[in-house]
C-alpha cells in the first residue's frame, strides 16, 4: 500500500463521512502525534480534482487533533473538557489503557492511572462528544479486559460489558489490535468492530534488523507459545512457506496464584528445530516468564539457531530485568514488539529489542474509515508480505551474485 492519497490507492475520489478530527487521550499522545503527521502527508500531495469543492472544507490540515483537558480532583474524580467545538465533525478517540506513566494526586497521594482510570476516562470524552459530532470512533489498540472475555463460572464478563457500554454511548465504529477474543462484538453486533493484526510489521522488522535472515521452510520454524496464538502462528507460517510448532500450556488447576492457574511445564508439539531459526509469535508480554521458558527450550533442548521473539504488546509487568538475563544467557536474540501501547524508554535502549512501528497503519485506517472505504484489503498483509519477501530475496540474490564476482578476482 503506497503513501498517496487515499483518491489514488482506492481509484476515485471518494466524499470524506464529516471533516476529520482526533481526539487524543493523554495516554496516546505520542501514538497520536504520528498518526496526524502521516495523515498530513498523506493529503498534502492528493491529486483530487474535486478539492475545492464545499464538502472538502477542512479535508487539508497541518493539525487534524482537537485538544482535550484531562482534569483530576483532589478526590480522585476526573473531568474531560475540549478545548474547541467537534460539532459535525468525525472524531476518532485514541487511548492507551496500557500506559501506567501517567499519575495524579490523590488525597496526598501520588498514584499511576490504571487501564480503569483510562476507560473511565474514555467515556468522559465520549460523553464530552456526544450529541454534537457526526460520528463517534474509538481506537482502543489494547482491548481492555481482553482476557474477561468469558465466563466459565461466577466470574465477571468486563470485556463485553465493557464494549456494550461504549456502544450504549453512541460509538458508530470501535478498532483494536489483536483482540484477545474479538467474539466479544457479539454483545452489540450492529455497531462495526474492526479487529487488526501486524504480521506485515513484525517481519519488515526482523528483515531490516537480521541481515542474514532467511525466510523458508527449511531455515524458519514459526511457533505458538500456546493454543490461544495457534491461528495467528499458523497464518504467518502460511504466508511466509514456513512450518508451525507449537506448546502447550500444561497447567495445576488445583490452585490460583496471581488470579491464573501455574504453568507447570511446556510440552513442544512440531517438526525438528535443530540448526533452524524459531519466531515465536504472541498477542502480548505481560510479565515474560512463559515466552522466556518458551524460548530456553528452544534454544536449550531443542538446539534452535536463533530465537525471535514478536509480540503485538509489551507490558513487561514485572520489569526488564528478566529480559535483560535471558539474552545475556542467549535464550532469544531479538524481542519485537509494536508502539501500540506505551514503552518505557529504558526498553528503547535495549540492544535487544527492535520497534515495530504502526503509526503509519492506524493512520491509514483511520483515513479509509473516514471516507468509508472499504480496509479488506488491510486486514490482510498477504500481499504485503509476498512483496517484501520477494524484494528480501531479490536483494539477497544480488549480494551473492556480487560476492561470487568478487571472489573470480582472486
Amino acid at each position: 500500500m503506497s503513501d498517496i492519497s487515499i483518491h489514488d490507492r482506492m481509484g476515485q475520489a471518494n466524499t470524506p463521512v464529516a471533516p476529520l478530527c482526533l481526539l487524543v487521550h493523554p495516554s496516546a499522545q505520542a501514538m497520536g502525534e504520528k498518526v496526524n503527521s502521516w495523515i498530513r502527508e498523506f493529503r498534502k500531495d492528493d491529486n483530487n480534482e474535486y478539492k475545492d469543492e464545499p464538502m472538502y472544507i477542512g479535508y487539508y490540515k497541518d493539525d487534524y487533533r482537537t485538544e482535550l483537558s484531562s482534569i483530576r480532583f483532589e478526590t480522585g474524580e476526573g473531568r474531560v473538557v475540549l478545548m474547541d467545538s467537534v460539532r459535525g465533525k468525525d472524531v476518532y478517540i485514541l487511548v492507551d489503557i496500557t500506559n501506567y506513566s501517567i499519575t495524579y494526586e490523590m488525597n496526598g497521594f501520588t498514584n499511576h492511572m490504571s487501564p480503569d482510570d483510562h476507560f473511565q476516562d474514555l467515556k468522559r470524552v465520549i460523553s464530552a462528544v456526544n450529541g454534537t459530532a457526526h460520528r463517534i470512533n474509538v481506537i482502543m489498540p489494547f482491548l481492555y479486559e481482553g482476557r474477561q472475555h468469558h465466563r466459565n463460572k461466577r466470574e465477571s464478563m468486563d470485556a463485553a460489558i465493557m464494549y456494550k457500554e461504549l456502544c450504549d454511548l453512541g460509538i458508530k465504529n470501535f478498532i483494536t489490535f489483536d483482540a484477545h477474543d474479538p467474539r466479544i462484538q457479539n454483545a452489540d453486533p450492529l455497531v462495526d468492530f474492526s479487529n487488526f493484526s501486524s504480521p506485515y510489521q513484525f517481519l519488515r522488522t526482523l528483515i531490516h534488523n537480521e541481515k542474514d535472515l532467511t525466510v523458508d521452510k527449511d531455515h524458519i520454524v514459526v511457533i505458538a507459545p500456546d493454543e490461544g496464538a495457534l491461528d495467528r502462528s499458523v497464518y504467518f507460517a502460511n504466508v511466509i512457506g514456513a512450518d508451525t510448532g507449537m506448546f502447550y500450556k500444561r497447567r495445576d488447576y488445583s490452585k490460583i496464584v496471581g488470579g491464573k492457574n501455574p504453568i507447570v511445564a511446556h510440552e513442544f508439539l512440531g517438526t525438528d528445530l535443530n540448526g533452524k531459526d524459531a519466531i515465536i509469535i504472541d498477542d502480548m508480554v505481560s510479565s515474560g516468564g512463559s515466552i522466556l521458558d518458551t524460548s530456553r527450550q528452544l534454544k536449550l533442548n531443542m538446539h534452535a539457531k536463533r530465537v525471535f521473539l514478536c509480540t503485538t504488546f509489551g507490558l513487561f509487568t514485572d520489569g526488564l530485568a528478566p529480559f535483560d538475563e535471558a539474552y545475556e544467557k542467549g535464550y532469544f536474540d531479538r524481542l519485537v514488539t509494536t508502539n501500540l501501547t506505551y514503552l518505557p524508554e529504558e526498553l528503547l535502549q535495549r540492544e535487544w529489542y527492535a520497534q515495530a512501528d504502526m503509526s503509519k497503519y492506524m493512520a491509514t485506517i483511520i483515513d479509509f474509515i473516514n471516507h468509508d472505504s472499504g480496509i479488506t484489503n488491510m486486514s490482510t498483509s498477504n500481499e504485503k508480505i509476498h512483496n517484501i519477501l520477494k524484494k528480501m530475496n531479490l536483494n539477497q540474490q544480488t549480494v551473492a551474485e556480487e560476492r561470487q564476482l568478487d571472489m573470480t578476482e582472486f
